[in-house]
């Protein structure tokens, strides 16, 4: 049996091994374009949860996993974080209640988790993590019909995803040809191994240092910039207060008294509960008071109060000194403050670029997270902004694949009402807002807006991150990749013909319109030169829009209808 202790320890130490190997598993992504590589996204994951357990101690395994399970989902990114911390949600749920991890609710600890991350992906594929821990599952289920105790039954579930990890590459051709494993089921594997160095030996891996600083938990960053005072409007209370509240299932009260209590007491005020927790912001004068009421909930943990007056000074002398440095290229960090709802709809979409916020603005969305290609957004940042959206019901547009199941999570996390439309590219983000009635009720709206921007075609011209040989195609480093509608259609050499060709591959015989958006390694005059050959050959079949949206990573994002 492992204690709560052991299992706080095999998480961290999971954390450390994934961080610590996080180019490894990014090296294995076969698809050539730059993304939110698999390792980073479920290293930056799984290293939430093991700074929320940092400070645990004495706790019961089940506790343990509940911590872990939740701060895992709110720093979720990318679809590999998601289905990692949906595979630790159901683990959190097989230990419910007890006091150590045993080899019976050891496996079904796997069999819960499994269950929960395949429930959630729409068209769950084979040859992939979920393979790769649904095998581990399996195994920990017979070793545990043998007879053998929590360390055998974690072993043969380590032999299981092992076995199932060699072989991801008979299961999806794209890993066989490329001669890889595949990605995210290697980052589970890393992760077992972690855990088992504490089971096993009682070591926990050390961290190498492997995450960027850059890349730390967006909760922290929220917690700074709240108490830096980043706001627009005049600072009312003095004291930002920040905490959480383990719930105590013996107590009644339901989080909305918590909510009403604090309202009260000060103005910003954002209560998000689930089944383990409750998570509190709330701007004050008598932050003793907010968390003499919130103990009346449960145990208090990661306490944080700040003097946003005296933070706010400081920031503005820093935000000069910063200004004087920076290129005037240099974009801004968006602030999310909790705002009360003041009207029926609003909408939050994620993007890249000030001039594609500025459109995203223009067409009626309140808040821009920014994120996308190789910036994949945690579900607590998307969360944070639909919290900051002054709106009952929201809206989110992802705008890219790999932040849908992120996006997801929040609908349950949210004091809203989150609609998440699986918009896949910006166009069809654009698509989208065009096509929102303000007169038809939601549901309307979001079977209107979905129609409407599945009949969008995107094309991409990027480069490729590394050399490949994807979907039987040759492609070098650096090389210019057209992607129709997601998929790598060919490389090129020169922007202009490639732009060209891709267009033309894209143009049907009803399509009218052709919306050009250049990114920040473009230059007006390029992106002048290209549209004038757009013209040349399409203006007598297409209206041609050129659009300076500053988005990284795309010289070009495309939107034929």
């Amino acid at each position: 049996m492992f204690n709560g202790d052991m299992l706080r320890d095999a998480i961290i130490s999971a954390a450390n091994n994934i961080a610590n190997n996080r180019k490894q598993v990014d090296d294995l992504n076969v698809f050539p374009v730059p993304d939110g590589d698999t390792g980073t996204n479920m290293s930056l994951s799984i290293g939430n949860a093991a700074r929320e357990l940092e400070n645990l101690e004495g706790e019961t395994a089940g506790n343990v996993a509940k911590v872990a399970a939740s701060a895992l989902l709110r720093g979720a990114r990318g679809n590999s974080g998601v289905i990692t911390s949906l595979l630790f949600r159901g683990i959190a749920n097989g230990l419910k209640g007890a006091e150590t991890v045993t080899a019976e609710n050891l496996k079904e600890a796997f069999r819960l988790g499994v269950e929960a991350a395949y429930k959630a992906v729409m068209k769950p594929t084979e040859g992939t993590i979920l393979t790769v821990a649904r095998v581990a599952a399996e195994y920990a289920e017979q070793a545990f019909a043998n007879g053998a105790d929590a360390l055998s039954v974690f072993e043969a579930a380590m032999e299981g995803a092992n076995k199932a990890l060699a072989e991801t590459p008979e299961l999806l051709p794209v890993l066989k040809q490329a001669g890889v494993v595949d990605a995210g089921g290697r980052g589970f594997v890393v992760i077992l191994e972690g855990m088992y160095s504490v089971f096993k030996n009682g070591e926990m891996i050390e961290s190498a240092g492997a995450a960027s600083t850059a890349e730390e938990s967006s909760e922290d960053e929220w917690e700074s910039r709240n108490a830096a005072g980043e706001f627009e409007t005049e600072i009312t209370f003095t004291y930002c207060t920040e905490f959480i509240v383990n719930r105590d299932e013996t107590i009644t009260k339901e989080p909305s008294e918590l909510k009403s209590f604090l309202e009260t007491i000060g103005d910003c005020v954002v209560v998000v509960d689930d089944e383990e927790i409750i998570k509190v912001h709330v701007h004050t004068d008598h932050p003793g008071k907010a968390l003499e009421e919130g103990i009346t909930f449960g145990q208090l943990v990661k306490l944080k109060i700040e003097n946003m007056r005296d933070q706010h000074e400081r920031a503005k002398h820093d935000s000069i000194k910063k200004a004087k440095k920076a290129p005037k290229s240099e974009s801004r960090e968006e602030t999310f403050t909790p705002v009360e709802p003041t009207k029926e709809v609003g909408f939050v979409s994620v993007s890249a670029g000030a001039g594609l916020e500025e459109l995203f603005k223009d067409l009626g969305v309140d808040t821009v997270v920014s994120g996308g290609q190789t910036m994949n957004p945690s579900t607590d940042d998307i969360l944070r902004a639909v919290e900051a959206t002054p709106a009952k019901t929201v809206f989110v547009l992802p705008n890219n694949k790999n932040i849908i199941m992120a996006a997801e999570q929040t609908i349950p996390l949210s004091t809203r009402k989150v609609i998440v439309l699986h918009t896949r590219t910006i166009p069809q983000g654009i698509t989208a807002m065009l096509n929102f009635d303000p007169e038809a009720d939601d549901d309307t709206n979001a079977i209107a807006m979905a129609k409407a921007f599945e009949s969008i075609s995107t094309g991409q011209i990027t480069y490729a991150a590394r050399n490949s040989n994807f979907d039987g195609k040759d492609i070098k480093e650096g090389q210019l990749l057209a992607l129709d509608n997601g998929k790598v259609s060919f490389t090129e050499n020169d922007l202009e013909k490639c732009m060209l060709k891709l267009v033309k591959q894209l143009v049907k015989k009803d399509s009218s319109f052709l919306t050009v958006i250049y990114g920040e390694d473009v230059t007006d005059e390029k992106a002048a030169e290209i549209e004038a050959a757009l013209n040349k050959k399409f203006s007598d079949k297409l209206e041609i829009t050129l659009v300076n949206g500053g988005q990284p990573v795309y010289y070009f994002i495309i939107s034929v209808e």
